[in-house]
């Protein structure tokens, strides 16, 4: 069963949004090769990716605390997220 971690994090979260901006950003010049605009594509589908994990996460935490009236259990959280 993979490990997930139960946290978070929100500087991550946010870093990663500040470098998708800077990936759009320079995809949007027109000066860029088709070999640094495929890897620029790679580079924010990466990014995207990690983002809706954390956002998934997120997502069960606030399920679970709405279904407990605010008491979460961590382990909840992992077994609904391995089960999706």
């Amino acid at each position: 069963m993979p490990e997930l971690n139960c946290k978070i994090k929100t500087d991550s979260f946010n870093t990663s949004l500040t470098k998708l901006e800077s990936v759009v950003e320079k995809m949007e010049q027109d000066n860029l090769s088709l070999e640094d605009s495929l890897e620029a594509f790679e580079t924010g589908l990466h990014i995207i990716r990690q983002t809706q994990k954390t956002l998934a996460v997120a997502e069960q935490k606030v399920e679970l605390l709405t279904e407990t009236n605010g008491e979460i259990n961590h382990a909840d959280i992992e077994q609904n997220t391995i089960k999706k």
